[in-house]
């Protein structure tokens, strides 16, 4: 932590430290360090964490995100700032795997990570993001009202990148290296964590991509459902009824055509919103 801090305080104006319910010495080694430091009595996770830390931060011209376990390198910074100060990204995210990097990442993390950078990117529509978990970033003062917040878990990274993407605002990704540790691991079972972090996207997609959460699934379903009812019809017309097959056919058809539906309603009605919203 205190190496983080006084590496950070290179590039930075000010250091904010939000103690996010911690039972170590972290508030004294950040305040001995030059951070100013604000504590949650209890743990309330990474997404309260960072609500309260861009809550201090409100009038900075420039906000940059990093963890403080040593995974990310202060000296990178700068690379993040870059793209802001030229006028070319409103939100930059430190890529991992950008270009092909990341081969030091353990391989059962870089699988779950591909999961959810494919998840992320389809519920916003527009993204391309190679590294969608990634802490490491930095914001444009102006672009802090568009952010509401609403996780309070890991799923937070993915929520701000969604939320930047509907907002129209432009995302840059840069190539950072990472430095992985015994300390740098998560105490929740990363299989768990993946796993929580996925549904909560699923959710998500629910109303920002119904087209893909219902009317894709829904032909998909739609297809099946015919190819078997030919196949049984087929057998029928050989002599052998399958009754309980073919009705389970018919099913599939009627369910598809029921959630394909619901998602183009649902897609019409998200896309009159965004337009009332002027978005």
């Amino acid at each position: 932590m205190g190496s983080v801090v006084l590496g950070t305080r290179q590039h930075a104006l000010r250091v904010i430290v939000v103690d996010d319910g911690s039972e170590d010495q972290t508030s004294d080694i950040a305040k001995l360090a030059g951070a100013q430091v604000i504590v949650h009595p209890s743990n309330q996770g990474k997404g309260v964490a960072l609500k309260t830390g861009f809550h201090a931060a409100h009038d900075a011209d420039i906000i940059v995100t990093l963890d403080s376990d040593g995974q990310h390198r202060p000296e990178e910074i700068p690379k993040l700032l870059e793209p802001i100060l030229k006028g070319e990204a409103d939100v930059v995210n430190g890529s991992r795997y950008l270009n092909g990097n990341g081969k030091e990442t353990p391989g059962y993390r870089r699988m779950g990570q591909n999961v959810l950078d494919i998840a992320t990117n389809l519920s916003s529509g527009d993204l391309n993001i190679t590294d969608s978990q990634s802490g490491f970033r930095a914001f444009a003062g102006h672009t802090l009202p568009i952010f509401r917040f609403h996780r309070k878990n890991y799923t937070i990274e993915s929520e701000m990148l969604i939320e930047a993407a509907n907002a129209g605002l432009r995302i840059k990704e840069v190539e950072i290296n990472t430095t992985y540790g015994e300390e740098n691991h998560h105490k929740e079972n990363p299989i768990r964590h993946g796993v929580s972090v996925l549904v909560q996207l699923l959710q998500d997609m629910e109303f920002n991509r119904p087209l893909y959460y219902f009317t894709i699934p829904g032909v998909i379903l739609i297809v099946i459902g015919m190819l078997l009812g030919v196949y049984f019809f087929d057998r029928y017309l050989h002599g052998t009824l399958n009754f309980y097959p073919t009705l389970g056919a018919s099913i599939l058809v009627l369910f598809g055509s029921f959630m394909g539906f619901t998602g183009l309603i649902l897609h019409s009605v998200s896309r009159m919103i965004w337009r009332a919203m002027g978005k």
